[in-house]
């Protein structure tokens, strides 16, 4: 697929800063423990890290989905250029600009593929221009112009994710935030959708920030990555220096320093041995 590489407008002139917070759940489970990042208006950021390492928490902080899980921020700052966002409702942060795709490729699935993107539509506060808006979603997924009457329940993994994708785009976001969009793809498919949202950025202007396991497709697709482990970050920095980062290739791209693949019984090692924590 040929990614244009013009420079867009950015879509916003916000930066999400997101400053040393922590998040409990049923008031006594201690999640996130000081967790600080940012992303810059019109950049790529990945979040990276094993499972439970707290990357979809992050997320649900910043999105307010939280309260659904008796999950609330009981410390430090989440801003969304002045606006402060801890506490925010879920539809509130929605209007504001920022969508999350759910891990799980979540659908309405007895309705078609274009239902779905209609029910997207409905958040953005910016002028009903649904046709519109179905075109520039299909310009970017010209499957689901094919599958538009298709009743979603019935759609391949690939397919659902373009579809989850699509429908946030509906919602016209300034930030999209992407929870494990490889999860169960095939690496055609994962390469092919990592290419689109690449496209999203480049010609939107949209920031991303991609919450992912996949650490080879998310580097290849980030301007800036951090490490989360534990419920807190251990590493950061532009994603070419994290791509080349020894402990990055050995225990997240599965390469020790001679170039061949770790096995399980040298990467179980892994806590033991991280330099960035020693």
């Amino acid at each position: 697929m040929a990614i244009a590489e013009r420079k867009p407008e950015l879509a916003t002139t916000r930066a999400l800063s997101v400053s040393n917070i922590e998040v409990v759940y049923n008031s006594v489970i201690l999640v996130l423990r000081g967790i600080t990042l940012e992303v810059r208006p019109g950049q790529v950021v990945s979040l990276l890290g094993p499972n439970g390492a707290g990357k979809s928490t992050t997320l649900k902080a910043i999105s307010g989905l939280l309260k659904a899980e008796l999950g609330e921020v009981t410390r430090g700052q989440i801003r969304w250029g002045d606006a402060r966002l801890e506490g925010a409702s879920a539809e509130d942060v929605v209007r504001l600009g920022l969508v999350q795709v759910i891990e799980g490729r979540l659908l309405f699935r007895h309705l078609t593929v274009e239902e779905n993107l209609r029910i997207g539509g409905m958040v953005y506060q910016g002028g009903r221009q649904i046709r519109q808006d179905l075109e520039r979603v299909y310009h970017y997924f010209p499957q689901l112009a094919k599958l538009s009457r298709r009743v979603s329940g019935y759609l391949s993994g690939g397919e659902g994710q373009m579809l989850v994708i699509g429908r946030a785009m509906m919602a016209h976001p300034q930030l999209l935030m992407l929870d494990e969009p490889s999860l169960g793809l095939a690496p055609l498919l994962v390469h092919e959708i990592f290419e689109i949202i690449g496209e999203i950025n480049r010609e939107e202007g949209v920031s991303v920030l991609i919450v992912e396991q996949n650490a080879r497709a998310a580097l290849e697709l980030a301007d800036y990555a951090y490490v989360m482990e534990n419920g807190r970050i251990v590493l950061n920095g532009p994603a070419e220096q994290m791509r080349e980062n020894e402990d990055i290739k050995e225990f997240y791209l599965g390469l020790n320093q001679a170039g061949g693949r770790k096995n399980y019984r040298e990467v179980k090692h892994y806590k033991r041995r991280k330099r960035w924590l020693g």
